[in-house]
């Protein structure tokens, strides 16, 4: 049984402590927040100590994992505990609030030969994962445009960044995933309407290296949630909705039949068939919690490690820095 502890039980961490539970062969030994009282909670539900200081939690149950789900500005303090005491660790994204501290994090956890992994959860969604796949055995022929959409009302839990350092990395890290390629430039318009501290609004744009282009479109200004990606292509279109599990593919007729021939002399776009793939849904967090057990076990690279957090940070700062500077910024 890997022993496996939660540092953080707020409205994701929680989660963590749930799915950790539930595992076959982890045990989950304790819990801490730093409100005692909502540590104690979580404790009482599932059975383990419970502590109102995580070093108290390291000291006491010398957890061989941990998950931790803190406020970003406590990332590196609290992972930097967590890998010296010997724990590989999986912290929510981003992986800190400064590319130094990010940094730091990955060279101690290869200093301590640690697993270092950010939980960008999106990866492990079963839809996103079959639109991988798609995309790398050429189903959609030559990729031209990447959409993502990630709106919904303010979230209570957010106190310390705005919303691009909070959502954006999830929606960067998923273009630099399915396109197997790095921006090489950028743009974006920020907004600071409702949220009186940070930025609630960003559209931005991405040129890849491998010509495709990039859009995102993030807000706390929507009344309702909306998180979806667009993938568009030669041979027509895909849409993912990441709150449903589902997986769309809208053809464009004009490729029917001899695909390479007909795209040889396609003239146009015309709308096709639509097919609904059947996707068997599972619990992101629990495909990821899953992942990075087994990289713990097996000694495998974490699925999404240190470098993946890092780069997707490195972005959304950008995009921050373009928005507030007005300008392009050239990688």
């Amino acid at each position: 049984m890997l022993k496996f502890a939660v540092i953080g039980v707020g409205s994701m961490g929680r989660n963590h402590a749930r799915v950790v539970s539930e595992l076959g062969d982890v045990e989950l030994v304790g819990v801490a927040d730093a409100n005692p009282a909502a540590a104690e909670a979580i404790g009482q539900k599932y059975g383990v100590a419970a502590f109102g200081d995580y070093r108290e939690l390291l000291a006491k149950t010398q957890p061989e994992a941990v998950t931790i789900a803190v406020p970003t500005a406590l990332h590196e303090e609290v992972a930097t505990a967590a890998l010296q005491a010997g724990a590989h660790v999986l912290v929510e994204k981003p992986i800190a609030a400064t590319l130094e501290e990010g940094q730091r994090l990955i060279a101690l956890a290869a200093e301590k030969q640690r697993k270092l992994m950010i939980g960008h959860i999106v990866r492990f969604n079963p839809a996103l994962q079959a639109l991988k796949e798609k995309l790398d055995a050429g189903e959609l022929g030559r990729i031209f445009q990447i959409v993502c959409r990630r709106a919904g009302p303010f979230p209570a839990r957010i106190r310390d960044v705005g919303v691009v350092v909070d959502l954006a990395p999830h929606d960067l890290d998923v273009m630099r995933f399915l396109t197997g390629s790095e921006p090489t430039r950028i743009y974006a318009e920020i907004e600071r309407n409702v949220h009186t501290e940070h930025e609630d609004l960003l559209m931005g744009l991405l040129r890849f290296g491998n010509g495709v282009i990039g859009q995102l479109e993030i807000n706390w200004l929507t009344p309702t949630k909306m998180r979806e990606v667009l993938v568009l292509g030669e041979r027509g279109m895909f849409r993912y909705d990441d709150l449903t599990q589902d997986l769309y593919f809208f053809e464009n007729a004009e490729t029917e039949g001899d695909l390479w021939g007909a795209l040889q002399s396609i003239k146009g776009v015309s709308e096709g068939r639509m097919v609904r793939y059947a996707i068997q849904r599972q619990e992101p967090l629990k495909l990821e919690l899953q992942a990075f057990v087994k990289a713990v076990r097996e000694d495998l690279p974490a699925p999404v490690g240190g470098e993946d957090g890092l780069q997707a940070l490195r972005l959304a700062l950008l995009l921050i820095e373009s928005g507030q500077q007005n300008h392009t910024i050239n990688l």
